[in-house]
């Protein structure tokens, strides 16, 4: 009964709506394209580590979907951690949601939690900055 409420306020996973900018990554080679493409164009990359059942993380997908709309020089992908629980590993992720902002290949910068001011300020910090 609680999914069912929860269903009725929380909005539908919207990385994989069509008309959203976000790559939701179902699987490590699409993740790996991402990743290899981001790395090499310099661009930033925003990396949303989430899960279909964390309610914050669905919270705040719209405010995610929206940013991936407006800064369309920036490379934004949904990962799902049980789906892709090594890549998550990887970024030694430990809760959700956490956003990863990477550049050049490497972390520059994370937000943990749904704190979408913090993700926008940082957003707009690294997307221009050609130093980090």
């Amino acid at each position: 009964m609680g999914s069912f409420f929860s269903t009725m306020f929380t909005p539908p996973p919207a990385a994989d709506d069509p008309n959203s900018a976000v790559v939701a990554a179902h699987s490590k080679s699409t993740y790996d394209e991402q990743w290899e493409a981001a790395k090499s164009s310099g661009k930033l990359m925003v990396i949303d580590f989430s899960a279909s059942w964390c309610g914050p993380c669905r919270f705040i997908e719209p405010a995610f979907k929206e940013m991936s709309s407006r800064y369309t020089d920036v490379v934004f992908v949904k990962i799902d951690v049980d789906e892709l629980a090594d890549v998550a590993r990887t970024w030694k992720v430990e809760a959700m949601p956490t956003f990863v902002l990477a550049k050049g290949g490497k972390e520059v910068s994370r937000v943990v939690g749904a704190k979408k001011d913090e993700l926008e300020r940082k957003i707009g910090m690294f997307r221009s900055s050609s130093s980090y």
